[in-house]
């Protein structure tokens, strides 16, 4: 079976190798001249558009523009996410008198030289990882920086616990557990007591609305410094736009402004697909579990990446793309429309509920348990209670320490023979680079703390039925 993949950047070699590996004969199409994607800097600009004699010959052809060359849209300050900065997601009447402050665009190669931002004063619109970013970076040369915000976020740092990178302490089996069990209100004002502890996000104008909806994190470990030190304001969220200045909304000063940086996100499309082939509302794609169009006759046609978990996002595409290879292949199968149609509506809905309503929060999913339903259509979701009886050290590693997407190379198809191991040293890697001094008689003691616990696994698992 012959398989299109149109792009090559993260999502799309994923889904190249995973065709592969099932034995799919996939042809990856990309537009510029070699692979990265969003992070390759400059691109040759092409089109794919049908032949003349499509209908009989269901040829393609991929056309270069003339003399065109296009830029990426990321940021060289853009460490672990990537954005698109050129136009605001957001309609532009939502901001009267944006017009006046549309100028150039300023590219990651151009954002290098300390003449972009040095002495202006600049306005970061959203507050998004990518916007903090940027905004701390420039900082670092301008006159003031100041973040708009209409929401308000939790800031997290990357240095999460004991040191630590945040995911591996964060997203657990254990911790999922007991955050999807537990009424909803209480899962997060637990959750809002936590991140209160390294500093009071209300003393920094940072404090969520509506705090008891789940909001996506910020990850950033220099922004409450700088806000500390006045290198960073905070501000509700634009109401308009003057000649040289922006008036916020419950602020009755206007504030002068020579640079505007939009974060707002992306603009959902499909432009190289007919309308009725993807149907995009609200700025939402309507896809069974997030992948596949509901409403084809055959499941043909499968999106990666179009999702905004609550973790890393690799992971869930090669997750994807595992799952849609054997859905091409015929080893899997989906429901019928309308099931589909069911779960996508009440997935809006829920959404809705817990995230508000706003144009990316219904792309919005619980990391781990978004792993483990599309694992178990493939056969490769791990089964904690299973390995208690018969490899209990893997079986706490795995129930207590990081959620590695190893978990789910230790069966099924794609089935690793080192996951094992690499599960077990995952710990060892993650230090190895930065213990570049090891002080005389230290050692960690997680292993034993699992085995101190390990009790509490059997009582879980029986409490919650996990399986």
């Amino acid at each position: 079976m012959r398989v299109a993949v149109v792009g090559a950047g993260v999502s799309g070699l994923t889904a190249t190798k995973c065709c592969l590996d099932e034995g799919l004969e996939p042809t990856c199409f990309e537009q510029s001249q070699d692979i990265g994607g969003l992070w390759r800097y400059t691109t040759t600009v092409v089109s794919i558009r049908k032949h003349p004699d499509f209908a009989t010959t269901g040829q393609w052809n991929v056309v270069t523009e003339a003399g065109g060359k296009q830029t990426s849209d990321v940021f060289d300050a853009v460490m672990v996410c990537s954005g698109s900065f050129s136009e605001p997601s957001l309609p532009l009447q939502c901001f009267p008198g944006i017009e006046r402050f549309r100028g150039q665009y300023f590219h990651s190669r151009q954002y290098k030289h300390p003449d972009v931002f040095q002495g202006k004063r600049v306005l970061v619109v959203g507050m998004g990882n990518s916007g903090v970013d940027i905004a701390v970076e420039a900082s670092r040369v301008a006159a003031k920086v100041t973040i708009s915000t209409s929401r308000g976020s939790w800031l997290l740092s990357r240095v999460f616990e004991r040191g630590y990178p945040w995911d591996m302490v964060s997203i657990t089996r254990l911790k999922t557990l007991i955050k999807t069990n537990l009424p909803g209100p209480l899962s997060w004002w637990l959750t809002n007591y936590k991140v209160n502890k390294r500093f009071n996000h209300k003393n920094y104008g940072l404090q969520p609305d509506n705090s008891w909806h789940v909001r996506e994190p910020l990850l950033n470990d220099d922004l409450p410094s700088y806000i500390l030190t006045g290198r960073i304001t905070i501000k509700p969220g634009v109401k308009e736009f003057k000649d040289n200045s922006v008036l916020f909304h419950n602020c009755p000063e206007e504030e002068p402004v020579d640079i505007v940086v939009f974060c707002t996100g992306y603009v959902v499309s499909f432009p190289f697909l007919e309308e009725s082939v993807v149907r995009v509302e609200n700025k939402h794609a309507s896809l069974y579990k997030h992948v596949f169009p509901t409403h084809l006759q055959k499941p043909t046609l499968a999106v990666l990446g179009l999702i905004k978990p609550l973790g890393p996002v690799m992971p869930l595409v090669e997750m994807q793309a595992r799952w849609v290879s054997r859905v091409f292949k015929g080893l899997c199968h989906l429901p019928s429309q309308s099931v589909m149609e069911e779960e996508v509506n009440e997935n809006k809905k829920n959404q809705v509920k817990w995230f508000g309503l706003t144009y990316d929060e219904v792309l919005k999913t619980e990391w781990l348990v978004y792993l483990d339903t599309l694992a178990s259509f493939i056969g490769a979701k791990p089964s904690v209670l299973g390995l208690l009886c018969t490899d209990p050290k893997l079986a706490l590693t795995i129930f207590f320490g990081p959620s590695s997407p190893y978990q789910y190379r230790l069966g099924g198809p794609g089935h690793w023979e080192g996951a094992r191991q690499a599960i077990l040293t995952q710990w060892d890697r993650v230090l190895k680079p930065i213990r570049t001094r090891v002080p005389a008689g230290s050692s960690s003691s997680f292993p034993s703390l699992l085995v101190v616990v390990g009790f509490l696994l059997l009582l879980a698992a029986v409490i919650f039925g996990f399986k």
